[in-house]
């Protein structure tokens, strides 16, 4: 009898024992999951939700574009900001800046050009930025320099008739607004600026803001994409073609309901 009940004893402690042994193992891929692929999986979200925010940035700047250019007063978008917040920051807010001189003499007076505004949308994991300002579509890491530019304006020279067209867009709204998660974007269009020069030479610089730093971007476009001429190095004021007889600049001024 003894015998019989050993047995029986070293049969309950094999069970106990391979019991302990699958649940250790069990808690030990828990644990490997969860130290190594988690934080995969949270990059991988904050990489998918960069990469929505980017094409959201887009279509707002279509909408923009549409209300600008195409006499559509107003425009409504519904989209989802993940893994960060899009707020709309005045123009009287923004300390980036554009200026305009014709013949040697600072355009001081015309209306609305000047402080910009912007829509930025601001990553709170990856310190991704992206801002819509002036019509372009720019990026830059936060706390880093240089920007770089996902979708430009609609500025150009038309060489046939020596003429050089410069859009400026201002956003505007009437208080502070942010959004996280689903949202409606409204946007209307409440002024519009008409105006050509025909006493060259002309210049156009950028002001930047050093906390929110976009010139590397306007840079890259103005001298590489329109092929004009930066007058000193890191000046951020740019010469229009030498054959440049007429100046047109257009301004919109673009206000954001909700968002």
């Amino acid at each position: 009898m003894r015998t019989g009940s050993s047995r029986q004893y070293e049969g309950g402690v094999s069970e106990a024992i391979g019991f302990v042994l699958i649940f250790t193992i069990i808690m030990m891929g828990i644990g490997l999951v969860t130290l190594y692929g988690y934080p995969v999986l949270l990059k991988q979200q904050a990489s998918a939700d960069q990469r929505i925010m980017e094409k959201n940035m887009i279509v707002l700047q279509n909408d923009i574009k549409s209300i600008s250019y195409k006499s559509v007063p107003y425009k409504e978008t519904s989209l989802k900001v993940g893994g960060g917040s899009l707020s709309v920051f005045n123009s009287s807010l923004t300390p980036q800046s554009f200026n305009v001189t014709v013949s040697g003499v600072l355009l001081d007076t015309f209306p609305l050009l000047g402080h910009p505004g912007e829509l930025r949308y601001q990553s709170k994991n990856e310190g991704m930025v992206a801002t819509i300002e002036n019509g372009a579509v720019i990026y830059r890491q936060y706390g880093q320099s240089g920007s770089t530019m996902l979708a430009e304006p609609r500025w150009f020279y038309d060489a046939p008739t020596s003429t050089a067209v410069i859009s400026m867009i201002n956003i505007s709204s009437t208080e502070m607004r942010s959004e996280s998660g689903v949202g409606i974007v409204q946007m209307e269009l409440v002024n519009t600026s008409y105006r050509s020069f025909a006493n060259p030479p002309f210049t156009v610089g950028y002001v930047s803001d050093p906390e929110n730093d976009y010139s590397m971007a306007w840079r890259d476009y103005i001298v590489n994409t329109l092929g004009w001429t930066e007058t000193a190095a890191g000046s951020n004021v740019y010469q229009l073609p030498a054959g440049t007889q007429t100046l047109v600049i257009k301004e919109y001024d673009i206000m954001v309901r909700s968002l």
